[in-house]
Order: structure tokens, then C-alpha cells, then sequence
């Protein structure tokens, strides 16, 4: 006599999802990134508008398509606040990428640029430029900063790639916080010998887009446009890494070439943000929790949320910067601290950060 085993219903920990439930999460998903667009949308209005001489929209939009010479608005609107807004933009899109693409290689729900060093590479490549080249022009910086992120990544992997098992989340977290400090105690020491350089370069440590031009921005898209490509086309990566590396290696994922496309695409994104903007703190770290909140752990509605949360979140903090102590204004680095670390604070108490 043969038994027939009961059927089991389904319960909390095995959730079966129906073509109905994955299309009302489609919409549900799809529905967010509109609301995402229109933050943008409304944080781009307000940085070209607001500042220590408010401009009506409707002259704004004038101002940007047809400006008249000698114009005081024209010239606020199209000669310094447009340029500005971009260079915010832009560096708040590749920081939200790049850590990202951090968070998901490490599993490290704490991983953003200064994970790997980055942002201490560019700083002493930076800090070297002043004392040694005399730069003292924030475009200036570009490709020193640059060079300083692709020289730390390459450091951080070679260092965490040698030994059994290659650059492993672990030996790259332990590999990167070992270089910021080398490279902390070497910015120090210039500092300290050098008090001329402190000046230049504390206004750009702070990050900021004070004085930023669209000559920054051209030597550098490039760059961000492949590093964005290269991000997109990990997406499905970063989530096939999140199960682990043995299950990852299990579905036909090869791990070494996976990291290596991944730490390119950081290097082009952190380095590109860092030439743009300095050393932005937070923005890399708390973005993707952000979006995580409402994407779950999917890289590449994550990435398509970041797109616009990032920059947005950048451009808020710029234009708050200029209006708590107008005429004056404090640097966006600066206010991006004030406003990342409780909104992280919030988010990991509320949700956790389990969700990688």
C-alpha cells in the first residue's frame, strides 16, 4: 500500500509568485521611478531658480534658451547655475553607480568609494598636483584625480587578488581600508610640510560645485558614458554575485572576469565623480540603500532608481547649501553629510540592511 505524501501549502518561507503578483510589481516598480523622475525634475528646477538671487521659472526658462548678454539672470541662470547643475548631476549619477557596483561585488552593505581607497587615491594624487605641479585650477584636478582612483583600484585588487581564493569581498574591504590609511597619513604628511597647499586644497576636499564649468565636464564624459555602460551591462552580474561565490560559479558566472569588468566600471564612475565634484562622502553609500527600499535587491531596477535619486540628492543639497546662509553658501560635500547620515540612520533602523 502506497501513502501519497499531504500537499503543503505555501507559507512565509516559500513564497510563490504568480504572473499577476510579477506584473502588479512591475507596475508598483515602474510607478516609483516616475515619482523618482519627477524629484529629479523638481531638484533640477530648484538649482537653476534658487540661490543668493532667486529667478522666476518662467524667466529661468528663458534664460536658458534665449540669454541676453549683460542680463543679470541670463547670466546666474545660463553661465553659472546650468553648468553647475550638470556637474551635480552628473557626479551624483556616477556616485550612486559606483556604489552600487561597490556594494554588490563586496556584499558589503557599507561599500561606497572610500571602501576601496578611491577617493584617498584621487585625494593624494590631487594633494601631489598642488605641491609639487603648482595646479591650483579646480579643472586642473581632472586628470590627477583620475589617475589617483585608477591607481588605488589597481593597488586595492592586486593586493586582495594575490593568495587562495583572488579578491574575495572580505580581502577587498581589508585590502582597501589598509591603502586609505596609507594614503590618510601620506595627504597628512604633504599637508603638514606644505601649508600653502592646505589652502588649495581643503576647499576641494570638502567637495563642492562652486566654480565648476562645462570645461570640467567635457574631458570627463567619456569616461562616465563607458563607465555607466559597463555598470548597466553587470547588472545581471552583481545579482548572480550576491548569492555567493560558489553558487555564483555554480550557474556559469566566471568570478575573476566578473570583478575585473566591475572595478573598471568603478574606477571610470568614482574617479570621474571625484574629478568632477572632490571627495563626495555619502552619496555612494546611502543611494543604493534608498533605492534598495523600494527596488529589493534586483541590480537592475536598483540602478535605474540610483539614476535619478543620486542626482537629485546632490542637486537638493547643493541648492540647501546656498539658501542656510545666503549670500554665502556652504559646500554641497558638506550638506550631503548633514543630510546622508540620518537618512542612513533611518533607513537601516526602519528596513535593516539585509537586503543584499
Amino acid at each position: 500500500m502506497t501513502t501519497t505524501a499531504p500537499a503543503t501549502r505555501p507559507g512565509p518561507e516559500s513564497p510563490v509568485r504568480t504572473p499577476g503578483a510579477a506584473a502588479r510589481r512591475r507596475r508598483r516598480l515602474a510607478a516609483g521611478l516616475v515619482v523618482c523622475v519627477v524629484v529629479l525634475v523638481a531638484a533640477v528646477a530648484a538649482s537653476l531658480a534658487l540661490g543668493a538671487r532667486p529667478v522666476p521659472l518662467d524667466d529661468v526658462w528663458s534664460s536658458l534658451w534665449h540669454p541676453v548678454p549683460g542680463n543679470a539672470d541670463d547670466t546666474a541662470v545660463h553661465d553659472l547655475r546650468l553648468p553647475r547643475t550638470v556637474v551635480g548631476a552628473l557626479a551624483g549619477l556616477l556616485l550612486a553607480f559606483g556604489g552600487t557596483v561597490i556594494q554588490g561585488v563586496t556584499r558589503n552593505p557599507l561599500g561606497d568609494p572610500g571602501l576601496l581607497g578611491i577617493q584617498h587615491g584621487s585625494s593624494l594624487a590631487v594633494v601631489l598636483a598642488i605641491a609639487l605641479l603648482g595646479v591650483t585650477d579646480p579643472g586642473g584636478y581632472v586628470w590627477f584625480a583620475f589617475a589617483g582612483a585608477a591607481f588605488a583600484v589597481a593597488v586595492v585588487y592586486g593586493v586582495a587578488g594575490t593568495g587562495r581564493g583572488g579578491a574575495t569581498p572580505v580581502k577587498l574591504a581589508l585590502a582597501g581600508a589598509a591603502f586609505a590609511a596609507a594614503m590618510t597619513s601620506l595627504i597628512t604628511l604633504v599637508l603638514l610640510m606644505d601649508p600653502s597647499t592646505l589652502d588649495q586644497y581643503r576647499f576641494w576636499s570638502v567637495g563642492s560645485l562652486a566654480g565648476r564649468s562645462m570645461d570640467v565636464v567635457r574631458p570627463v564624459l567619456p569616461f562616465a558614458i563607458v563607465g555607466v555602460v559597463l555598470t548597466v551591462a553587470v547588472a545581471r552580474t552583481l545579482d548572480l554575485l550576491a548569492l555567493g561565490d560558489d553558487l555564483a560559479r555554480g550557474l556559469g558566472q566566471h568570478l575573476v572576469r566578473a570583478r575585473v569588468l566591475s572595478a573598471v566600471a568603478v574606477v571610470l564612475l568614482c574617479g570621474s565623480a571625484t574629478a568632477l565634484a572632490g571627495p563626495l562622502v555619502f552619496v555612494g553609500l546611502v543611494v543604493p540603500h534608498l533605492a534598495r527600499r523600494f527596488t529589493g535587491p534586483d541590480h537592475r531596477w536598483l540602478l535605474a532608481y540610483a539614476a535619478f535619486l543620486g542626482p537629485a540628492l546632490v542637486l537638493v543639497a547643493d541648492v540647501v547649501g546656498r539658501l542656510v546662509l545666503r549670500p554665502a553658501e556652504l559646500q554641497v560635500g558638506i550638506v550631503v553629510s548633514v543630510l546622508g547620515a540620518p537618512l542612513l540612520i533611518a533607513i537601516v533602523r526602519r528596513k535593516g540592511v539585509a537586503g543584499l
